[in-house]
């Protein structure tokens, strides 16, 4: 079994040359040690580059008057790094297979270095916004470390363990949003609004040190092809646009509020940005904490009937915010919001698991038809790959479009009202869509791939 594993030496000793984690034997006896000592490096790396892509979230707390920027500005600045991010996901997917997972996260980190020296420079009053804006735009390169990673982990673990697998790496990743937050807590409540530079200084050696273990630790599995073809397969498959719809009611809405949240409770609620960092951290914490819980419920249940009852408490949640918003009620208020957080990760961890489960039910369908076994587990796994990065890009839009809903809101209304009306029905549409698509008993048409599974678990 150790020969399955050793290094193609043309290409360095990083490489592996053959990875077979379906094999029990060979997952046993070698694979699991392997893919653990990725799976931890890239949680490590990933949580810093959530952190950096979130940044904003937190320099907009230290954006006094004297900065001159408007309720719509700070807004805005918390919805540039989110598109930028959205954006790199997917060349930051086929990155993985072109350089290698380890190669491609050594540099991933260190290009986290350019958005934090540059926060650092333009961190004070009298910058002008479109600066503020350029040097968010860079922040933007820490979202899509999220879609490399994911995508790499994805190829180390067998089918059965994906579940916890990507869940730990997205959950332990988007640790990095409270984590930053908490930081910024921690400045704010001990040297004032006016040193944004040190939650910038705790992170310049963290991206170091990110980058340093994976050089050490993480391995280049070979067998990962930059899979162009893949991609285009997996746009034209009608699940690939469900997933990605219910990954923006999801990511979308756990990414989106991280960054909102300081924001809404200062000018819905007029809170200090003190008192609002006291509790902004909560959310995004509580958030990435159940992401893992949301991955090992649906290898348990089926992501398909986690994702659409969470939507459903999703809905309630945002109903509940409506309501303590006009009863100006700030204590129902939070706790509902930081509900809501812990369900959107339950959410992300479902909705991630029903990828693979997914292209493996079509899979075990066509083998069940006389299809060769290795070669569709091989596509599905391809297909796999290329929609997590895919979903992982749409979803992200979720939060950019999230924060300009609050942006129109809040200029219009002075209030928040509006942007949840608008996110209860879209909540509402994805529970119609996840029970219709994944839940509603029905038998596919003979030779039609149709959009149900036919009763596959998913």
């Amino acid at each position: 079994m150790t020969d399955t594993v050793t290094a193609e030496h043309h290409r360095g000793r990083r490489w592996i040359d053959h990875w077979d984690p379906e094999n029990a034997e060979f997952w046993a006896s070698t694979g699991k040690k392997i893919a653990n000592r990725n799976l931890w490096v890239s949680i490590f790396t990933e949580h810093v580059g959530f952190s950096i892509w979130s940044v904003w979230s937190v320099m907009v707390l230290f954006m006094g008057p004297s900065y001159g920027l408007s309720v719509g500005d700070k807004f805005l600045l918390t919805s540039t790094p989110t598109l930028v991010g959205a954006c790199a996901r997917i060349p930051y997917t086929f990155a993985v297979a072109k350089f290698g997972g380890r190669n491609w996260t050594i540099v991933s980190a260190l290009l986290l270095l350019v958005p934090s020296i540059a926060a650092a420079i333009v961190m004070h009053p009298g910058t002008p916004l479109a600066v503020f804006l350029i040097a968010a735009v860079l922040g933007g390169f820490g979202g899509g470390n999220f879609a490399s990673s994911m995508t790499n982990i994805n190829a180390f673990f067998p089918e059965r363990a994906k579940g916890v697998a990507l869940g730990l790496n997205a959950g332990g990743g988007n640790v990095g949003v409270a984590v930053i937050q908490l930081v910024g807590l921690l400045v704010i409540a001990t040297a004032g609004t006016g040193a944004p530079r040190i939650v910038l200084s705790v992170y310049l050696p963290l991206i170091v040190i990110g980058a340093l273990c994976a050089w050490l630790y993480m391995d280049n599995i070979a067998s990962v092809k930059n899979d162009k073809k893949g991609m285009r397969e997996a746009m034209k498959d009608a699940h690939s646009w469900v997933m990605s719809l219910l990954y923006i009611g999801t990511f979308g809405s756990f990414i989106g509020y991280s960054f909102a949240f300081g924001l809404v409770l200062q000018n819905q609620f007029g809170r200090t940005p003190l008192q609002a960092a006291y509790v902004t951290f909560l959310g995004p914490l509580l958030g990435s904490l159940s992401r893992p819980l949301g991955g090992k419920l649906a290898d348990r249940f089926g992501g398909g009937r986690v994702t659409c009852w969470n939507f459903a408490g999703m809905a309630v949640l945002t109903l509940l915010l409506i309501l303590a918003s006009e009863q100006k009620s700030l204590a129902l208020f939070t706790i509902s919001f930081i509900v809501l957080f812990v369900l959107t990760g339950i959410g992300n961890g479902s909705t991630y698991k029903m990828i693979p489960a997914i292209f493996r039910a079509k899979a075990l369908a066509a083998i069940s038809a006389g299809a060769d076994e290795r070669a569709e587990l091989l596509r599905a796994r391809r297909l796999s790959g290329a929609l997590i990065g895919l979903a992982g890009a749409i979803g992200a839009v979720g939060g950019l479009l999230i924060n300009l809903a609050f942006r129109q809101s809040f200029v219009n209304t002075s209030s928040g009202v509006s942007a949840f009306v608008g996110f209860l029905v879209f909540y509402a549409v994805c529970f119609l869509v996840t029970w219709t698509v994944y839940l509603r008993k029905r038998e596919a048409p003979v030779g039609e791939p149709g959009i149900a599974l036919a009763g596959a678990r998913v």
